[in-house]
């Protein structure tokens, strides 16, 4: 039977538009081509032991995100406290004064987890194309094809473009893709080392070099744990250093970014226990390259596309992703009195 909205992609965008839908009594399903939900806020567990190698945390001013965030069962504690250094944050303004950061112990996957609550979900359902019907979508996978009403996209706006490529030419798809192919998404590398307990631990919780050739942050993940097993840390890599290696040999990049950590931290830093080096290819959207709503147009046979994402609000990362999920999803549902929850 026919979907009434498909939203592809099951990031904090996807989660948010589909569970507002839901909410409202709309019938939704979510395609996600990984083995996990969450997108970009990614926790991956060493030896039982959480880290978090997307954003390192969330944050958010007073208001309805920070209240969602605090609606996530179990512990959260305020993080970081201590920074150091004066390089530039992955998001303008996470630093600023008033605006709330947090982690959780078991890990930032914990948000989506909680947002994917009660939804239908299907993971590794990778969408190849989308055919324009009648009166609706088909949306092509590997596994087969899904009907639907309406269609979301809540992806990097890369992917977006690559589906929309799908469809047949016309003035609604064309200005679609014209508008995307005007912002792009900065990769970064990422590096997750871990060390013996032994290790001292940093007296900072996140570390954002100044003048460094390569490092935009470092992040003591394992201060946000109750009991960890090792020392942990998350290197991330900056935008333009991180284009210039994309295709390269995930070990030659990580050994570039060790021996700068090296160079920072001391000569331990150089000698982890284990490293786990991971390819954002579409990492985020340069605050000064987004929108201020989400894009939704309705085609002339009633047919509706939204698309979602950190790049469709102007509050930047996980908030962004968030709240353009919702947006998207009050417009989906025409109604103008509804209010942000």
């Amino acid at each position: 039977m026919p979907q009434d909205t498909i939203v592809v992609g099951a990031g904090i965008a996807g989660l948010r538009c589909a569970g507002a839908l839901q909410l409202a009594g709309r019938p939704v399903r979510v395609l996600e081509r990984a083995r996990t939900l969450g997108g970009r806020c990614a926790t991956r567990r060493f030896e039982g032991q959480p880290v978090d190698f997307g954003p390192v945390f969330l944050q958010g001013l007073p208001g309805e995100f920070l209240a969602a965030l605090h609606q996530v069962p179990g512990p959260q504690t305020l993080w970081p406290l201590r920074v150091d250094g004066a390089g530039p944050p992955c998001q303008p303004g996470a630093l600023d004064a008033g605006t709330i950061r947090l982690a959780f112990p078991a890990g930032l996957r914990a948000f989506p987890d909680h947002l994917a609550q009660g939804l239908d979900i299907r993971l590794e359902t990778r969408v190849t194309a989308l055919r324009l019907g009648a009166s609706g979508f088909q949306v092509e996978t590997a596994d087969g094809v899904e009907e639907c009403r309406d269609l979301v996209l809540a992806l990097a706006l890369e992917q977006s473009r690559r589906l929309l490529a799908t469809l047949p030419s016309s003035a609604e798809v064309d200005g679609i893709h014209a508008l995307l192919g005007m912002f792009a998404s900065e990769p970064c590398l990422a590096l997750i080392a871990g060390y013996p307990l032994e290790v001292p631990a940093p007296a900072w919780d996140l570390l954002l070099p100044e003048n460094a050739p390569a490092l935009q942050l470092v992040a003591h993940d394992s201060g946000k744990r109750a009991a960890p097993r090792f020392r942990t840390l998350v290197v991330q890599a900056q935008p333009r250093w991180s284009r210039r290696r994309l295709e390269a040999e995930p070990g030659l990049w990580a050994a570039e970014l060790l021996a700068e950590l090296g160079t920072l931290l001391g000569p331990w830093a150089r000698q982890p226990l284990w490293t786990h080096p991971h390819r954002w290819r579409y990492a985020r959207v340069d605050a000064a390259n987004t929108l201020t709503r989400p894009i939704q147009i309705t085609f002339p046979g009633g047919q509706r596309l939204g698309l979602a994402g950190d790049a469709f609000a102007p509050e930047g990362g996980a908030q962004a992703a968030w709240w353009s999920g919702f947006r998207l999803a009050e417009r989906l549902l025409d109604a103008g009195t509804q209010k942000e929850p």
